[in-house]
């Protein structure tokens, strides 16, 4: 695939907290994820440079957003985050590349800026231990 820009998301939907796919693209303004590895340091002694081993994979994701209450809209998906315990299915597609993870949202937190943006900025880790794989 050649050079592409982040512009037209395909799909960028998160499960709700009964397991349903929302599509909350249309509110999402911004975002940030990661897929990075652990690694040990194993250098000897007698090495001039650090060796290391590369270890367990993770994935991070921070949505951000404008605060939507309409029925099965960004606030219906995160709403229950700080009363439930759920892995939600996190699917990202852009340029034909996708990206899907059971992810763990932390933190549902809302900021009313002084100028009266009403928005949210929702963190996530890894949940189920699966390897984050681009298709």
């Amino acid at each position: 695939m050649a050079k592409a820009s982040g512009l037209g998301w395909t799909t960028l939907s998160v499960d709700d907290s009964t397991g349903t796919a929302k599509d909350i693209k249309n509110d999402v303004t911004n975002l940030q994820f990661a897929t990075p590895r652990a690694t040990q340091d194993i250098t000897g002694v007698n090495k001039s440079a650090i060796e290391r081993l590369l270890l367990l994979a993770d994935f991070s994701i921070t949505l951000n957003g404008v605060f939507n209450a309409a029925t099965g809209a960004s606030h219906d998906v995160f709403k229950t985050v700080p009363s439930t315990s759920v892995a939600r299915t996190t699917s990202l597609t852009v340029n034909g590349v996708s990206l899907n993870n059971e992810v763990l949202y932390t933190d549902y937190p809302l900021t009313r800026s002084n100028s009266g943006e009403l928005t949210w900025a929702v963190p996530g880790v890894l949940a189920d231990g699966t390897v984050p794989v681009w298709s």
